[in-house]
Parts: C-alpha cells; structure tokens; sequence
C-alpha cells in the first residue's frame, strides 16, 4: 500500500510533524523520524541502535540538517523546532510529496531544484542508509550541505549539558560511542554545533520536552548547473560493507518477499504483514527470536508476545519466525511462568502475569493447527504440563486453582493481567481475584493439552474432568443473566459486575464454554458499550470510573489507561467473536474499510496502542503497536481464508 502525503496534508508546522515514520533492523534497532523529518520525541533518531539485541539500544543519529545553497539564497529541507528561541528549520515549506510504500520517499521544489530523500535500515545490522538525488534545472550550480546531529545516549535520553564530539577517521565520536560514516561528497571537520531540540510529543505526557543534540561535522554535494547528481549516506555502529543503494534495494526486496509468503490480497492486510515485520526481532541471549511489544517504548514482553505472535507470524506464513519465538519463551520457563519483561540491558526477566503462560499453550496449539509439527509440541510438552501442574498447586504472584477449578491470581500490589497499571499505593484497576478472560484461557489450555496428550499417545492425566469443572463453575460464577455479559473478574467487590473487554476473549479462544446465544450476547454487550471503530473501550463510559481521555503526566495517565481509553488490539477479538456468532464477513469488511485512515494517522503504515475513550480519533501511547497488527491480520486472515 502505496500512502502519499502532499502540501494540503501539512500545511503548517505542527500539521507536518504529526505523523512519523518507523523503519527497523529485526535486532530491535530502527530509525523514526516525523513525516517532514524532523524529531519530535526523544526516543526517535535516524539510528536508534541496539548493542545488544534487541532491547539495550542507543540512540547514535537523531536527524540530519539538511540546506540547499543556490544562486538565489539557502534554504532548510530538514523541519526542526528549537526550545532556546532558535528559529526553527521549516523544510517542510518546500516538500512537495511524502510517498510511503516499502521505504519512504520525500520530494522537495525549491527554485527550478528537485530533490528526493529515500531512508532505509540494512536487515540485522545497525546501519541507516539516505539517497539523494538532485535534479538541478537551474542555470547555475548549487549545492547541499548536510550536517549530521548525533546523540551517543541511551534510547530516549534529552541531554542538557555539552558533552564531547568530534570527527575523527571518518568517524563521529560522541558519548562514548563511535558513528561510522560512509558518504559520497566532501566530508569535513566543523566547529560543534550544539541545538536544544523542542520535543512537542513528549512534553505535554509528563517527559522532557527539550535535549541537546550536536554535530561536528558536515558532508557538501555539489549539483552542477543542468545536471543530475545522487548522494549517499550510510551511518552505522561498525564499517559497513553495503552501499546505501544496496541497503535501499534488499530492504524493497525483501517487504515484497514477506507480503509474497503471506498469501494475503487485501492492500490493508499486505501493509499489515509488512508492519509486523518491524517487531520480530533477534535475542541474543538465546540466539532465537522474539516479538517486540511496540515503538518507540516497550521491549519484548511476554503477554505481548503471546498476543501478538499469531497474527504477526502465523497469519503472515512465517512459522519458523514462530516456532524460533515460542522456543525463546519456553527456555525461560519458571514456576509454570514465562518472562512478561524482558528489562533493558541485562537485567533478569521479570514473570509478573498469571496470562502469559496459558496464552502460549493457546498459541501452541494454533502453531500445529497451520504447521502439523507435532515434532514441536512433542519438544514442548514438559514445559506445558509444568505450566498446568503449577498453576494447579499454586505458584508465584497469587496465581493458584481454586477448589472450583478456576484460576485466582494477584495479591498485594501485583498486577499481573494485562490491565496492569500501578500508581504508587493505587491500583487502578484492581483484578486480584478470578479474571475472566484468564479462566477463559485456563480453560481452552486444559482442553488443549487434553487434545495434543490424545494425539502424541501422552497421559491424558485427568485434563478432561479438570475442564468440565471449570466450565460448570465459570458459568455459574460469571454469567449475568440481567446484563447478558459476563463478570470481569470474581473478587467480591464492586468491580466484579463493570462491562469491560476482557470477555470478548472467552468467545475467541480454541476451545471456548459459552452456549451460542451468550456468545452472541457477549458480542453484543461489547458493541452496545465499548465499541469504536478504532477499537474497544477498556470500561463501559456507563460506569462511575470511566476516563475518556488519555493525557497529561504520567500518573494522570495511568488513572485512565485501563478506565476507558480505548485499545486497538481488542477489536480483532471483537471482529473474530462477531464472525464467529453471525458469519457475515460483509459486515466486517464494510467495518475494517476506515482501516486506511488508521494506517495513515499516527506512525504511517502502523496501528498504535491506544486511544481516548470519548470520540476516539488521534493515536497515542505507542505509535506503533504489536498486538494491533496482530490481531487485525487475523481478522483479515479470517475474512479471506475461512
């Protein structure tokens, strides 16, 4: 899908910088920019690289100053805003176009000049890659200075004092770090310049709105009177061997090959194959892969992961992606409990979520469904019944089976389902108890592990009878007969009875409890109080608590982040239930039709986190989501397979 962005689309300064653009290396590095190119949050950069893949990453280039010198005077192409009084760069002023398709390309007219800007990142490599071509109508000559403003800092640092930079060999240093350069034109030695950039997305969330960048040095094309001339520059952690036409090209080459393997046709669904594309990534600790959570903030959770990975990797054919995931997750396997946090750096993995463990048994089971390899559950197995046998006895986080059967987790400050928010001594929303969508999940595994024991010829234990119970207490523990919807948790309190999404999930899972018609009337619970067309509404506006916009610093944020605001990643359960229970897949493509606009707003050719609640229009949170993706590929799988 080919999105193109023109004058009327940034008319203004603040217009031109909201959406951005998001290119990765599949170690965890990438490069993101807003759509004039300028920086508007500190956790962007023209190469955010990842030392150690894939979450102990540092922001080496933040952008690149960009002037052209003709006859007639000099001009800005770069946009940036500047928080000491500076004027700001407003290159956008002559941008003609922003074409996004596989790598993204900016048009520029200034004078009888035209210059294209096309960026790529090299695959597995922390290597950013810029061409420029200069097509000079003029009479006269004219050239481009480009000046790059580096960093050396942990992803997302705003330094506020000077620090050291310098070119030395053909290389920056800076923050400890080296930036090496590869660059056709004349690169020379500059006083260091030092700029306070203005981040006008992360002020107004609480972080610093302002960061040091530097430059010490500058790379000058000259572009002769009627003449066409073409510059490259290619920054990089180490030398690197590709050219940045061969890194533009493979990069191309290799979205086509994903979307080829997808077997897709829908041109939404193939932009969503080769969005999930940005969040498989390497793990170096166990040289498999594994699924990053979202740009530009999270890391590789395993809740996540869990979502994600059946739409990112099944749905799109890249099973051995899957099979390389779930393997980097049963490796890490404790207490029956799998990794929800994997930190920055080297930290230890943190196991707080009672759902991560159960979602892997359920995606397990729909890796066999597409694949047949019994050879991989087969492997998978001791680590699945581990999973049953302590959530069984009790394990870590007040994670334990009841006497009825269903699953009761959290204890304490935990928070350990996905609605997971902590302010200081406040929880607020607060599941400790039984949650429905877990036992949906606890649920559908044992049925599972009955159906793979039945088909391995493994014990079946008493996984049969273990399931019949939960089903006849979750039915008699959740169904509300007055509201035709399900609890959301069982804890006794009065946030037991709030219409939340959770129970979408308990129509969508493998194997499922609900008759037909409560299914139908889950469907229908959650379109009448939580539906938007850009997902669904974490708490019914109903409800007392409910929050309908998302904003402000970060504990105020918090208070409404599972209150209201609305989630991407629900909708495709909710499209999945609703196909499930009507069948009519008319419906859903008329439904998924505004998709386009989605994929236009925020991060260009993404799905983002979140959201407000109340008339739900401009992204937020992360710009780029995995779980998003996910789960509408599989609704769009859906639509053209079954």
């Amino acid at each position: 899908m080919k999105l193109v962005y023109g004058r009327q689309d940034m008319p203004t300064l603040m217009r031109a910088q909201e959406n951005c653009f998001l290119l990765t290396n599949g170690l965890g590095g990438y490069a993101s920019l807003s759509a004039a190119f300028s920086m508007t949050r500190a956790d962007q950069g023209l190469l955010v690289a990842a030392r150690t893949a894939p979450n102990d990453r540092v922001t080496l280039v933040a952008r690149v100053q960009e002037k052209l010198c003709m006859a007639g005077g000099e001009v800005f192409l770069s946009t940036q805003q500047f928080a000491d009084g500076a004027l700001p760069e407003e290159g956008f002023r002559y941008l003609s176009s922003l074409k996004a398709a596989d790598v993204p390309c900016w048009t520029y007219d200034v004078q009888g000049v035209r210059i294209t800007r096309e960026v790529a990142m090299a695959f597995e490599a922390n290597a950013t890659a810029l061409r420029y071509t200069i097509e000079n109508r003029t009479g006269t000559d004219c050239e481009l200075i480009l000046r790059p403003f580096v960093l050396g800092f942990e992803k997302g640092h705003a330094p506020g004092e000077k620090w050291l930079v310098r070119l030395q060999d053909g290389c920056i240093l800076a923050g400890g770090q080296r930036i090496c350069l590869a660059a056709d034109g004349v690169l020379q030695a500059e006083e260091t310049d030092y700029r306070l950039q203005a981040y006008l997305h992360d002020a107004p969330d609480g972080r610093p709105g302002m960061g040091l960048t530097a430059s010490c040095c500058s790379v000058r094309v000259t572009a002769a009177a009627g003449a066409t001339t073409e510059a490259t520059l290619v920054f990089s952690d180490a030398p690197c061997a590709l050219s940045a036409a061969e890194i533009l090209h493979a990069h191309q080459q290799r979205m086509a090959a994903l979307r080829s393997q997808s077997g897709l046709t829908d041109p939404a669904a193939l932009q969503l194959v080769c969005a999930a594309d940005a969040y498989v990534a390497r793990r170096a600790s166990t040289g498999g892969k594994t699924i990053l959570a979202g740009y530009p903030f999270f890391g590789d959770w395993g809740r996540d992961t869990m979502i994600a990975l059946t739409g990112c990797t099944l749905s799109t054919g890249r099973f051995e992606d899957a099979k390389s995931i779930l393997r980097t997750f049963l490796q890490y396997e404790r207490d029956g409990l799998v990794p929800n946090l994997f930190p920055e750096g080297t930290q230890e993995p943190m196991y707080n979520t009672v759902d991560a463990a159960l979602l892997m048994i359920n995606v397990i089971w729909r890796y066999a469904e597409k694949t047949g390899d019994l050879a991989f559950v087969r492997e998978a197995w001791p680590v699945m019944e581990d999973v049953i046998r302590h959530y069984r006895r009790g394990t870590k986080h007040g994670i334990y089976m009841d006497a009825d059967g269903l699953i009761c987790a959290g204890q304490g400050l935990d928070q350990v389902t996905w609605m997971d928010v902590r302010v200081g001594e406040i929880l607020p929303t607060p599941r400790h108890g039984k949650p429905v969508e877990i036992n949906a999940y606890w649920y559908s595994a044992l049925r599972i592990m009955d159906a793979f024991a039945d088909q391995l010829d493994l014990d079946r234990a008493d996984y049969t009878e273990l399931a019949e119970q939960v089903k006849t207490s979750f039915l008699s523990a959740f169904w509300m007969a007055d509201k035709a919807c399900l609890k959301d948790v069982i804890s006794g309190t009065s946030a037991d009875e709030q219409i939340r999404c959770n129970q979408i999930w308990a129509v969508t899972q493998p194997f499922t409890m609900l008759s037909p018609a409560q299914e139908r009337a889950v469907v229908d619970a959650v379109y009448t109080h939580l539906y938007t067309p850009c997902g669904l509404r974490t708490l019914s506006p109903e409800d007392a608590q409910y929050h309908g916009f998302y904003g402000g610093p970060q504990a105020v944020r918090d208070m409404a982040y599972h209150q209201g605001t609305t989630w991407v990643f629900p909708l495709g359960a909710y499209y999945l239930a609703y196909l499930k229970v009507t069948g009519d897949k008319v419906a859903v493509r008329e439904a998924l039709l505004p998709m386009e606009a989605a994929l236009r707003e925020g991060c260009i050719g993404q799905l983002p986190e979140i959201y407000d609640g109340d008339a739900p229009a401009r992204s937020k949170g992360c710009f780029a989501q995995a779980w998003s993706v996910g789960e509408l590929l599989r609704v769009y799988e859906a639509l053209e397979r079954e």
